[in-house]
């Protein structure tokens, strides 16, 4: 084989890596864009409950249905399943797939703990009649809670998908792409939570 072809072998090899590169890039920018958009729809929802926080319409207000005790355990929670959703690409990082599903498995289920309590608190609060119906400050605090837990399923589902396809696929450069899709969302429901959690909850008992 002479030099020229080899060049133009390794030529080929550089534009097919940097091509994969590229298109890993462009889906990550991508996603950062849709979590920006979906930074403008919690906004709009914070932005929502201060104005209507204060109207109670003669009903309960955050004091009188607040548990601080409860909320501390699913926030706990959720940002330690930050932390092991960390290990997981971690364990991408060095093409260890049984590492990579463990710890989705023990994200999964810390995410699912943590929806599992505020399942519990929603229909407490509805079986005591503080349901959204009640007040405006009732229904801006269910429209916010429940829009972040909708996500946190979304994410639970997304979590079972990657599980199921790198059992099938393994370590592959599309897998590991979604994972970091997939780990921007997470952090990102964390970001949002520690938000609800001081602006609606910690606040809201002071």
């Amino acid at each position: 084989m002479t030099s020229s072809a080899i060049n133009l072998n390794n030529s080929d090899v550089h534009s097919h890596d940097e091509h994969h590169h590229d298109t890993q890039g462009t889906k990550v920018l991508g996603f950062w864009i849709y979590l920006m958009s979906d930074c403008l729809i919690f906004a709009s929802l914070f932005a929502t409950y201060a104005v209507l926080m204060v109207g109670t319409a003669g009903g309960p207000g955050p004091k009188d249905i607040f548990d601080l005790n409860l909320v501390l355990a699913e926030t706990g929670l959720l940002l330690l399943s930050s932390i092991t959703f960390g290990f997981a690409m971690l364990a991408m990082k060095v093409g260890n797939s049984n590492g990579i599903k463990f710890w989705l498995v023990v994200t999964f289920l810390l995410g699912a703990g943590f929806l599992a309590i505020e399942l519990y608190e929603f229909n407490h609060l509805i079986h005591n009649g503080w349901g959204p119906d009640r007040s405006a400050f009732l229904s801006a605090f269910f429209a916010l809670v429940g829009t972040h837990g909708i996500h946190v399923t979304a994410g639970l589902i997304w979590i079972i998908i990657m599980l199921i396809q790198i059992s099938r696929r393994g370590v592959t450069e599309t897998n590991s792409t979604r994972l970091m899709c997939l780990s921007l969302f997470w952090h990102f429901l964390d970001v949002i939570w520690i938000g609800v959690f001081t602006f609606v909850y910690l606040m809201g008992v002071i």
